[in-house]
């Protein structure tokens, strides 16, 4: 999974992300509630692990303004605020699970865990539709406006994770590890060598662009035409 902790204590943050790292998913940090709710909103995040009591923005006001942005992606709130007054106001916030401080790190990820598999319909969908760009999974499949469109085993597992989160940014890390099966930066293009010829084929020939780049952010699939 690639985990969000939106955590201003910097060694309980170290330690989230070292942590969940040494247990096969990748983390990243915010340090505060603004920088956390940017990220959250415009990422592609399978959990999102948040602390209470945040500068700038407080955890509750970061999980509130999501759900009012229909971002859905499953929540962890973490607080030394333990009462059953305080779990109620961090659910009814919008947070899908509440662990009080101090805690098991084993209870925090099999509770991250089983909030990824409750919410997230991604393993057992076959099908992603982007306007009139569609992808089969069984069938392995991929056509625009009815066209059959021929793709490489790469460029499938691509598109199948850009279309998974379409309409969000996805970042080159997030390629590097979800479709490569890197942990590190090859310090190659081989990222926008396969975007260029993926948009050479679900693109060129077509009245609309659906393959997006975002500078400085890196690349999303949508349908702009609203």
């Amino acid at each position: 999974m690639h985990i969000l902790v939106i955590e201003d204590e910097p060694e309980t943050a170290a330690y989230l992300q070292k942590a969940l790292g040494e247990s096969g998913h990748t983390a990243d940090h915010a340090g505060d509630g603004e920088t956390g709710f940017a990220m959250a909103r415009d990422g592609a995040y399978d959990a999102l692990i948040v602390d209470r009591m945040l500068p700038e923005r407080d955890g509750l006001s970061v999980i509130s303004g999501l759900r009012e942005q229909d971002v859905t992606t499953p929540v962890l709130i973490l607080s030394a605020l333990g009462d059953v007054d305080d779990r109620v106001k961090g659910l009814r916030a919008g947070g899908d699970d509440y662990l009080p401080k101090p805690y098991a790190f084993s209870e925090l990820l099999a509770r991250i865990e089983a909030l990824a598999r409750r919410t997230n319909p991604d393993d057992t969908q076959t099908r992603y539709v982007v306007g009139d760009l569609s992808l089969d999974r069984l069938k392995r499949e991929v056509t625009r406006a009815g066209q059959v469109i021929p793709l490489q085993p790469r460029e499938f597992r691509l598109l199948e994770y850009l279309m998974r989160h379409a309409g969000q940014v996805v970042t080159r890390t997030m390629l590097l590890e979800r479709v490569w099966d890197y942990h590190f930066d090859p310090q190659t293009n081989v990222i926008d060598v396969h975007i260029s010829r993926l948009r050479g084929k679900i693109d060129k020939n077509f009245d609309t662009p659906l393959l997006h780049t975002v500078r400085g952010a890196g690349y999303a699939i949508r349908d702009d035409r609203g």
